[in-house]
């Protein structure tokens, strides 16, 4: 091959927005561009091209025409842009969106580059959109997702799909992570069975190899690459820019200037990775090798009630049922996964009303007052439910386990069977496969929504501002009409933990909401709450 043909993509801007909603400070992009037209970069891709304007996401989730004119291009640089297929196909009809999406040809707008990203599922129903994009101008590149596990057959056929329409380039990306150079050479030989014209890859490094694969991919003829500075990009990143420039440079025997780009990695970009904490690990790792979405893996690490157990038992359980059978939403975002309340078919009333609730934390304070708890359970006969698998009191003494969030259950899935209690959870609303794992336990099905701000409580199913198991815990105590509710194990965090302020906003917002149930802590806490010793209750 002629290395000169090779055509190098940085996407950090638009990869890379998936952590912080697209909204890159507008002095870190003029730095950006500076260093890619440093370091022999072709086509910079600044972003999503989207219609879909629901909450807050910065200018490169939309990377509009009159965005991409204010910025300083250099002129060395191609612009780029991504869509999603999905996009295309859920709403109005194709061309509509379209039009909408690039209302000028391509001479007239500073995108000359537009991708499209397609499951394998999206693919022959979204390959019409490269001939709208071609006759307006536009190269057009399709990047076909999660083909990784594919038959042979099933790769050649979608690679003669492709063979009859207008498309520049046909990437392939490792969406999972789970590649090494040998598989990726063998998907590669695939799609060129059926595909004469120009192919990419996109690689992610799970495993720690996106480069090499990279390399394996221009080897084999591979001619379009991407990549981002530090590798930023969803879960554990993907090949490295800082490296990638290096090596196309090489091929090329052309000389680059690393300088703009090494300070803009330094003032910009490890800040941001310290914050962020994107790049491989083992869990990434794990999640590569066992072809789970690595988008489990971010939502868990950014989520910092989960912690080494959990993670490592929902990647055990997604390897044996299988990781791609759950999507991104089930697991990723309980606030998506509960998007509208559906209610179940139980009422707490049955069991809680006028009762007083005696509510079992995670903390310390549980185990350190067993003797004091266990006591007045005893005697006074609360109602006492425990949050998700806590386990420091006797069980005989435990009514109720309340679950809620799908991360969560899926790693404690095995653990509730083994436990005599019934469990609480939106069972309605559960994907099949946690159902599957729970179809030998006693459930009680009370229904939830999230939504921003807002606690409400209904007979057989509540609102919650949050998906934490508390939240499901002291609405299921305000439907039931409880009396009250005493708090064990809510010993809370230090003052700088940012977990302390959200559970403080949490109890604040529930206590000042109709129907809300008065909360006592019995155990030491650093909440603003109503205190009272359990020792003094007798």
């Amino acid at each position: 091959m002629n290395d000169a043909n090779i055509t190098f993509i940085d996407c950090t801007l638009r990869d890379g927005g998936y952590y912080n909603a697209w909204d890159f400070d507008p002095g870190l992009i003029v730095r950006y561009l500076e260093a890619m037209g440093a370091s022999g970069v072709d086509v910079v891709e600044l972003g999503l091209r989207t219609l879909r304007a629901g909450g807050f996401k910065g200018a490169c989730a939309f990377s509009t025409d009159q965005f991409l004119r204010s910025l300083p291009i250099p002129e060395n640089l191609s612009v780029g842009v991504m869509i999603n297929a999905t996009e295309l196909l859920d709403g109005p009809p194709m061309e509509e969106s379209l039009k909408r999406m690039f209302p000028v040809r391509a001479e007239e707008s500073p995108v000359d580059l537009v991708r499209v990203a397609c499951h394998v599922h999206e693919f022959s129903k979204a390959l019409g959109a490269s001939i709208w994009l071609h006759d307006m101008g536009y190269r057009v590149g399709f990047n076909l997702m999660q083909v990784a596990d594919r038959q042979q057959s099933e790769v050649e056929e979608l690679a003669h799909e492709a063979s009859s329409y207008p498309i520049d380039v046909l990437y392939f990306a490792d969406s999972m992570g789970s590649l090494g150079p040998e598989q990726t050479l063998i998907i590669i030989r695939w799609l060129r069975n059926q595909w004469s014209g120009a192919l990419g890859v996109h690689t992610h490094d799970n495993l720690g190899m996106a480069l090499q694969n990279t390399l394996a991919a221009i080897s084999e003829g591979v001619v379009w690459v991407d990549s981002t500075v530090t590798g930023m990009g969803r879960g554990p990143g993907n090949a490295r820019t800082e490296e990638l420039a290096i090596e196309i440079a090489a091929l090329r025997h052309k000389r680059i200037s690393l300088v703009p780009l090494m300070q803009l990695i330094r003032q910009d970009f490890r800040p941001m990775q310290k914050r962020y904490a994107w790049g491989t690990n083992p869990y990434y790792y794990l999640a590569g090798k066992y072809g789970i979405h690595p988008t489990y893996i971010q939502e868990m690490l950014s989520d910092s009630r989960y912690d080494e157990e959990d993670i490592l038992a929902v990647i055990e359980h997604l390897r044996v049922e299988g990781g791609k059978k759950f999507s991104v939403n089930t697991l990723g975002a309980a606030r998506n996964f509960y998007g509208k309340n559906q209610d179940g078919d139980w009422s707490p009333t049955t069991l809680l009303a006028d009762r007083e609730v005696l509510l079992l934390g995670t903390g310390p304070g549980v185990e350190r007052h067993k003797w004091a708890l266990e006591t007045y359970i005893r005697e006074k006969k609360p109602v006492v439910i425990a949050l998700n698998t806590q386990a420091a009191l006797g069980s005989n003494l435990i009514d109720l386990r309340v679950a809620c969030h799908p991360v969560r259950l899926l790693a404690d899935c095995h653990t509730h069977t083994t436990l005599p209690q019934p469990l609480v959870t939106p069972w309605s609303m559960l994907s099949g496969d946690v159902k599957e794992s729970l179809a030998n336990k006693k459930v009680l099905d009370f229904g939830l929504a999230i939504e921003n701000g807002r606690f409400a409580f209904g007979q057989f199913s509540c609102t919650l501002p949050t998906s934490l198991v508390v939240a499901y815990a002291l609405a299921i105590a305000a439907s039931g009409s409880a009396s009250r509710v005493l708090m064990a194990g809510f010993d809370g965090y230090p003052a700088d933990d940012p977990r302390s302020r959200e559970m403080q906003e949490l109890l604040d917002l529930y206590q000042s909401t109709a129907g809300a149930r008065h909360l006592v802590s019995v155990t030491p806490t650093r909440y603003s709450i109503s205190k009272e010793s359990i020792y003094g209750m007798g």
